[in-house]
């Protein structure tokens, strides 16, 4: 078992974001296949377009972002989340000119 209390985490850059700061809650090295990290993104923070091999699933906590692929556009809000398949490309943009708090787990095939 791991177990992380809410203070705890490794901060991290997440490349291809603005906007944000994070901390890595559990990381592949602990768990051997999934990254857990918490990430706080000031209002108009985003990432943009990009793919990676891992799946991810986004988890809204707090506030609104809207998620991007080519072809469909997803509102989350509070309590929403969306998996997104490995080699699937998006962008994320935060809603409402207000913070928000996305929970993402990543999972490495």
């Amino acid at each position: 078992m791991i177990s992380v209390k809410d203070t705890e985490g490794t901060p991290y850059d997440a490349a291809k974001h603005s906007g944000v700061y994070g901390l890595q809650k559990i990381t592949e090295a602990q768990s051997k296949r999934t990254t857990v990290c918490y990430s706080y993104f000031h209002p108009n923070g985003g990432a943009e377009m990009g793919s990676s091999p891992k799946e991810r699933v986004y988890h809204v906590v707090k506030g609104s972002i809207t998620v991007r692929g080519h072809n469909e556009t997803h509102v989350l809000n509070e309590g929403d989340l969306i998996y997104i398949a490995p080699g699937e490309e998006r962008d994320m943009v935060i809603n409402g000119g207000k913070p928000a708090e996305v929970l993402v787990f990543i999972v490495t095939p």
